[in-house]
Order: C-alpha cells, then sequence, then structure tokens
C-alpha cells in the first residue's frame, strides 16, 4: 500500500497515517531478530511511502562502525560509512535532527557520500533520526530520483516513521535480551571452555575477581543482546587477533 497526500496538500490524513502506523506495528510486532526488523522496516517505508524511490536506515550500536539496511540493494552503500563519516544519515544522527538535500546536484556538504549517490541515481535524500535504547541509534533515509521529490508529506511521513520505528525496534531489542538472558539461565552458569577462558582474560585485564569477571560478560550478553557464549567466543577471537598482530 502507498501512501497517498491529501487532495488540499496539508499532508497525511488520519486513516492514511493510522494505516501506515498498523502495517509497521504489525511487520515488527512479532519479530525477534534486530536485522530482520530492519529489514522489514525499510521494506515498509518504501512501498508505503508515495514518490520514494528508496528507504534505508542506518544504525549506530555501541562498540560498533555504522551499519544499516537497504530496500534496495543497490543504495545499501548510501546507509553505512563506505564513503565516510560525512552523510546525510550521519549528520542526522550527530545534530538529532531531520535532514533535507531537495537536489544533489547543487548540494556541497558531503562531497564524496554526494558524488556516489548522483552515480547511483539519488537526486533527493531525507533522513530522519530516532533513538532506540541506550546502545543503539539509528536514522531512517528516504531516497528521491528527482530533485525536490521529497516534499513537505514524505518529511511528515519520515518524522512519524522514525517515532514509531524508534518504539518498535526498542521492543524487538528487550525481546532479543530477555531471550538471550532465558538461554544462558537455562544452562550452566559458566558454559564450558570458551566462558571460563573468557573470563580468566577479563581477571587478567582488569585484576579482578571472577564472579566480577562473568557479570562484565553477562552484562555485554545482554547489552548486545546475544548468548553468553558468543560474547566470550569473540573476546577470545580478539584476544587471539591482537596476539597475531
Amino acid at each position: 500500500m502507498r501512501l497517498q497526500t491529501q487532495r488540499d496538500g496539508t499532508g497525511l490524513g488520519v486513516l492514511e497515517t493510522a494505516a501506515l502506523l498498523r502495517e509497521l506495528t504489525a511487520g515488527l510486532i512479532a519479530v525477534d531478530d534486530f536485522d530482520e526488523a530492519l529489514r522489514r522496516l525499510v521494506r515498509i517505508g518504501r512501498e508505503a511511502v508515495d514518490g520514494v524511490t528508496g528507504c534505508g536506515f542506518t544504525v549506530l550500536r555501541a562498540g560498533s562502525a555504522a551499519d544499516g539496511a537497504a530496500s534496495d540493494g543497490r543504495l545499501a552503500e548510501l546507509d553505512g560509512t563506505a564513503h565516510g563519516p560525512d552523510s546525510p544519515p550521519m549528520t542526522a544522527i550527530r545534530r538529532r535532527e531531520m535532514v533535507l538535500a531537495e537536489d544533489l546536484l547543487a548540494e556541497d556538504r558531503w562531497p564524496e557520500w554526494t558524488g556516489r549517490a548522483r552515480e547511483l541515481g539519488v537526486r533527493s535524500v531525507l533522513s530522519a533520526p530516532l533513538d532506540i535504547d541506550d546502545q543503539v541509534i539509528g536514522a531512517v533515509n528516504l531516497y528521491g530520483d528527482r530533485p525536490r521529490s521529497l516534499t513537505a508529506h514524505q518529511q511528515l511521513t519520515a518524522m512519524l516513521l522514525a517515532e514509531h520505528a524508534g518504539l518498535l525496534l526498542a521492543a524487538v531489542r528487550d525481546r532479543a535480551r530477555r531471550a538471550a538472558l532465558a538461554a544462558d539461565q537455562a544452562g550452566p552458569l559458566i558454559d564450558g571452555e570458551v566462558v571460563a577462558q573468557a573470563v580468566g582474560v577479563i581477571m587478567t585485564q582488569r585484576g579482578c575477581p571472577a564472579p566480577e569477571a562473568l557479570q562484565v560478560l553477562r552484562s555485554a550478553a545482554t547489552a548486545l543482546a546475544i548468548p553468553l557464549r558468543e560474547v566470550a567466543e569473540r573476546l577470545l577471537a580478539t584476544v587471539v587477533r591482537t596476539r597475531e598482530t
């Protein structure tokens, strides 16, 4: 379903707004995997908003480089930092405000990013920031293939998408954390040699006792919404790479 603007040009009508939020909620409400939720979000954004040729999502997770999801695989690189940290999504995230570029042929704020976007056929872009939780923030990005195609109607829609998606994605993260915690509690407190080795590494690095080291691992697992064993494996892999270099 694509949203049409009101005939008087004042913006989205009540029914159209309700339809957008209902479709977004239905798409994300039962999802437990965060990356799958992002893929659904950009698909819904692309299909729902009239005049938009692509929808992307830029995500910043604590301790990780920016990445994202895109409704159009050709445009996926525009949502991350492949062309440097200066881009509409990153500007929106840093400033905590919506960013609009009406015509990329006349745009000079993000030279490297803009040059690549033009090569991909993008002529206008709109990025709206959103907060998910204390570990993850992001931006919804709408792309147009014509200058000045992202009107006040699309700007309003982007704000609605960002606001509602932030709440839904926070719920997805919370469900994933709860599932990971339940999985950890269902198994032994220390899951074999992998976790025990990781605890030993933290004890050495921090000079702390085993219970405190284990709590560091458990806190990381909760924040990242992944199992305890996977956190331990990542830590050990990092130690191995450090020693090899």
